[in-house]
């Protein structure tokens, strides 16, 4: 069984494409669980409507992206547990291929497929603008989506092994998902939100887990994010993003990486450090969020080192300016992708504007 586990904040415009992408999927059975943030929009109308076997969990406050999606995993009962974000539409044989290819290897603890953007309202809709093909880190420590808004010409059709997968639709194997949790935290609730699935994909890494990119399967996914909006987006998301980047280094990054890597990444902060005091002194606050819950923290680095599995050489190899990804030792590698069609969605109009 594969769970699919949705997160939904005032997503009711792209929640009904969502849905009805899942109605479609060849693969089964599946368990699909919501957890409704506190939506105010008429995303809970849409959940109402929802029947069995559908569950969903209307949350009173919003308690942020990764609790959410913690709380939809104590439910989960699958095998697989498909993290999916509610403005994500997929082609009917996405799960079934990411699920044929991670049971290849039990070493492989995520899959991911080729998501391209969509575009609702805009045509066209769905795009061949890639969103991602794998995640990848830099040698200053931010991390990027691989491929992100160039146009898809057959450059990601290889099958192969990449840092991470984004949270907007990453497949997780449940043995990992136990394996890599720290106090019953798979995603670090105190991240709340954004940087959260960049964090899981370093401590995977540091626990040998790989993940696996399968070009064949492909989604569609708005994004609202991304590094080069950083001064158009609102406060709360640069906060956030700003106090999770610090947060994630200071419980994944080893020691001799650290002086390896001591230049890009000062020379980084310093540029994140001047924006805070020169251009937005209201992220300072950030800082002393770090400083408040630094013992907590710390336990959680000690808990994620002591349990790693992976040398400081072979993590220092994962981290390039270039996009990073690594071959299938002993098994084809290379994957075709069937033409890329516009998903077969019925009343596409009604998930269109935004």
């Amino acid at each position: 069984m594969v769970s699919v586990l949705i997160c939904t904040y005032n997503s009711a415009k792209v929640l009904p494409g969502c849905l009805r992408s899942l109605a479609q999927q060849e693969y089964s059975p599946l368990e699909i669980i919501v957890v409704d943030n506190a939506s105010t929009d008429g995303t809970r109308e849409v959940l109402a409507e929802l029947n069995p076997p559908h569950k969903v969990i209307f949350n009173e406050q919003n308690s942020g992206f990764s609790a959410a999606q913690n709380l939809a995993l104590r439910q989960a009962r699958g095998e697989w547990l498909l993290c999916l974000n509610a403005d994500v539409v997929l082609q009917p044989d996405f799960i079934a291929r990411l699920v044929q290819a991670g049971e290849s290897d039990p070493r492989i603890g995520t899959v991911c497929g080729k998501l391209l953007r969509w575009r609702p309202g805009v045509d066209p809709e769905f795009t061949r603008i890639v969103d991602s093909t794998g995640m990848y880190f830099s040698r200053n420590l931010r991390h990027f989506d691989r491929g992100s808004e160039i146009p898809d010409r057959g450059q990601y059709e290889r099958m192969e092994y990449v840092f991470g997968a984004t949270g907007a639709a990453a497949l997780f194997r449940r043995e990992m998902v136990d394996d890599v949790s720290i106090d019953g935290e798979f995603f670090d609730e105190e991240f709340f939100a954004y940087r959260e699935d960049a964090d899981l994909a370093w401590r995977a890494q540091l626990m040998a887990w790989r993940c696996l990119y399968v070009p064949a399967a492909v989604g569609w996914h708005v994004r609202h994010v991304t590094p080069s909006r950083f001064s158009e987006l609102p406060l709360v998301i640069n906060w956030h993003s700003v106090k999770n980047r610090f947060l994630m280094r200071m419980k994944n990054l080893g020691a001799e990486n650290y002086l390896r890597l001591w230049w890009p990444v000062t020379r980084r902060d310093l540029m994140i450090a001047g924006y805070c005091v020169l251009i937005d002194r209201r992220l300072l606050s950030g800082f002393w969020r770090i400083w408040r819950i630094r013992k907590s923290v710390w336990d959680k680095r000690k808990k994620i080192q002591a349990r790693r599995r992976v040398g400081e050489s072979e993590m220092l190899s994962w981290f390039s300016d270039q996009p990073v990804a690594k071959g299938i030792e002993g098994s084809q590698a290379s994957m075709a992708t069937p033409g890329v069609a516009v998903p077969p969605l019925s009343s596409r109009s009604s998930a269109s504007a935004e």
